[in-house]
């Protein structure tokens, strides 16, 4: 297991992903599956960065950790703002124009349909989200 611990602030988006990316380069994971999960990356963590400690900023720990049967990828984004299930708001209806949809919503929607498991938890005062992915 990996931990980079940083102020959840968009200035470190590029560090998060980093930190990300060279872990599955290092297992020579897919080009697809590198994207998705780079996308999920991007997304939670400006979620996290713009909305948990709103207006100031606070500490954000990502975690990355390799697990195998099957291989998979597992990433935790920890952080103790306000207590937020993302997981919580039902689904967008894509289905709909886009001129009728609610605004909000997309970016989770898409970390969910592309990851193989999501799940948040609220423990000891801090959010805790995880994302699977298996690798290719």
């Amino acid at each position: 297991m990996k931990e980079l611990d940083l102020l959840a602030v968009k200035e470190n988006l590029d560090t998060v992903t980093g930190f990300v990316d060279s872990e599955l380069e290092q297992l020579g994971c897919s080009v697809k599956v590198r994207t998705q999960i780079s996308i999920a990356v991007e997304e939670i963590f400006v979620n996290i960065a713009s909305y948990a400690y709103d207006p100031e900023t606070g500490p954000a720990t990502v975690r990355t950790e390799i697990v195998n049967d099957p291989l998979s990828v597992v990433i935790s984004f920890i952080d103790n703002g306000m207590p937020y299930d993302p997981l919580a708001r039902p689904d967008p209806d894509v289905t709909l124009p886009l001129r009728e949809r609610s605004i909000g919503g997309l970016g989770i929607f898409m970390v969910k349909q592309t990851m193989d498991d999501v799940v948040y938890n609220y423990k000891d005062g801090q959010n805790i989200l995880t994302i699977r992915k298996q690798l290719e």
